[in-house]
């Protein structure tokens, strides 16, 4: 009787999804419970604090799992190869819109000059973020793992700091097509962010309703996206039993291959 009450239950739940108010699915994996939460790593003081029922989840979760523990660990802007000068590995245009983009948001040119490619991406792309006024102490993850040691709840990590710092140094050419594509998607992106942002702070879209904007190519799409969410899902497959919050970036639950139609495909 008991396996018949929880079957028609989940079926309940299939046909009536419960819908937030910020981007997130529930999602039943094997044995565990899973809240599955689309962050955003830097957001703004109106995404503080977090909504009355993200909250409840985490409160009534086992544990808090995340891509990284943010709040300890490697970071990419600290240690760094030295590079060949830009000069030597863009084209002309290239450079100018480098400098251009330093003058932006205001990074000097020859700080970063000598640094691999991907840094020099991920430079850019905070510095923007910045100043479209995302702060990093505002982002989902971070106020999720803050709340999560006050509560005294087990943080669970994807990956780790210093995994992805693994896979960024791994990029071919240092990276070098991901600045790239910072150059070529960099209105794009800061249009992303701000759609991103209204998914927080007005309304999450319905996942079949949203069509976004590719900032990658293909190739990195499927180092940075497609790879990473099949190695989530089989980590989160293997979970034991439980009640779980997911945390992941908000572009990983959305889109071709995304994390919840891998593992409701499992």
């Amino acid at each position: 009787m008991a396996t018949l009450r929880r079957k028609a239950t989940e079926l309940w739940r299939k046909l009536s999804p419960v819908r937030y108010t910020y981007p997130a699915q529930d999602l039943r994996v094997g044995e565990s419970r899973l809240h599955l939460v689309g962050s955003i790593h830097m957001g703004t003081e109106g995404m503080m604090p977090l909504p009355a029922k993200l909250q409840q989840q985490l409160t009534a979760a086992d544990a808090l799992i995340v891509e990284a523990d943010i709040t300890h660990g490697a970071s990419p802007f600290c240690e760094s190869e030295r590079c060949p000068p830009l000069a030597e590995r863009l084209n002309v245009d290239e450079l100018t819109t480098f400098h251009r983009l330093c003058d932006e948001v205001g990074i000097a040119a020859e700080a970063a000059d000598r640094l691999p490619a991907w840094q020099v991406a991920l430079m850019l792309q905070s510095q923007q973020a910045q100043r479209l006024g995302l702060r990093a102490d505002y982002g989902i993850d971070y106020q999720l793992l803050k709340a999560a040691r006050a509560q005294q709840k087990p943080v669970i990590e994807l990956e780790g700091p210093e995994t992805q710092l693994a896979l960024l140094k791994a990029l071919p050419d240092n990276g070098l097509s991901l600045l790239q594509d910072t150059f070529r998607h960099w209105n794009t992106n800061a249009r992303l962010l701000q759609t991103m942002i209204s998914w927080w702070l007005e309304r999450p879209p319905a996942a079949s309703q949203t069509m976004l904007p590719g900032t990658f190519n293909t190739t990195l799409n499927d180092v940075l996206m497609l790879q990473r969410n099949r190695e989530w899902s089989l980590a989160l497959r293997a979970l034991k039993p439980g009640n779980y919050v997911v945390a992941v970036g908000a572009l990983h639950l959305y889109g071709e291959g995304n994390l919840p139609g891998l593992l409701k495909n499992a």
